[in-house]
């Protein structure tokens, strides 16, 4: 009985010592690209049924046309994405 009595106490202690945002948890947030021009945008996603769908992402002045389904990733199309420097008009 003692046991349980030590684990809720170390317990409580450790939700006491996170609550008190001791541990810099802005490691995992999400840390911008090094280059904007090279980042990754997700534009737009359809689901065709629960396990297939398709994909539009930007990286730069490219977008790419991907489906995902459970045996991969398949590349669909490439085009220059419109409005960007560097697109062909």
């Amino acid at each position: 009985m003692l046991w349980v009595a030590v684990v809720l106490g170390l317990l409580a202690i450790t939700v006491k010592v996170l609550s008190r945002d001791r541990i810099p948890w802005t490691l995992w947030r999400r840390r911008p690209a090094r280059n904007p021009a090279l980042a990754m945008e997700v534009v737009d996603r359809l689901a065709l049924t629960p396990q297939h769908s398709v994909h539009i992402l930007r990286v730069g002045a490219r977008a790419y046309l991907v489906s995902c389904q459970p045996g991969g990733t398949t590349l669909l199309a490439a085009f220059d994405w419109p409005g960007q420097p560097g697109a062909a008009a």
